[in-house]
């Protein structure tokens, strides 16, 4: 019996579909960029369980493509602007683009059927 894909694996598509390389961490980077628009790089780290290395690079792979903060693949889903507050660092916002996925990722969650296990059957491996 078939059934509609997770949610999960939907929001994992629509990254994939932007670009194979997109690694499990831009994911986690662009989703709390998403819930906290504003935030820096090291209040991204802290909130994600990142190094701040880890979360700068995974934030430049989300940066606009042609641009000097921004690395492969470069998504254009979010910009970095020098922080009003402390000139060392950057908040993050997102872009146009990163709007768009965001209300992509939000319609997908809205229309979210939940994976349900009868019971009854017991979970199997499979192999």
């Amino acid at each position: 019996m078939a059934r509609s894909r997770n949610t999960v694996l939907q929001a994992i598509h629509l990254f994939k579909g932007l670009d194979p390389r997109v690694s499990v961490n831009e994911v986690i980077a662009f989703l709390y960029v998403c819930e906290n628009e504003g935030l820096t790089v090291q209040e991204l780290a802290d909130v994600a369980g990142l190094t701040q290395s880890t979360a700068s690079r995974s934030l430049r792979a989300l940066g606009p493509a042609g641009t000097e903060w921004a690395q492969p693949p470069a998504l254009g889903l979010v910009e970095a602007f020098l922080n009003p507050h402390d000139a060392r660092s950057h908040v993050i916002h997102l872009t146009e683009g990163g709007r768009a996925l965001r209300d992509r990722l939000d319609a997908v969650i809205r229309q979210a059927a939940p994976i349900v296990t009868p019971v009854d059957e017991p979970l199997r491996a499979v192999g």
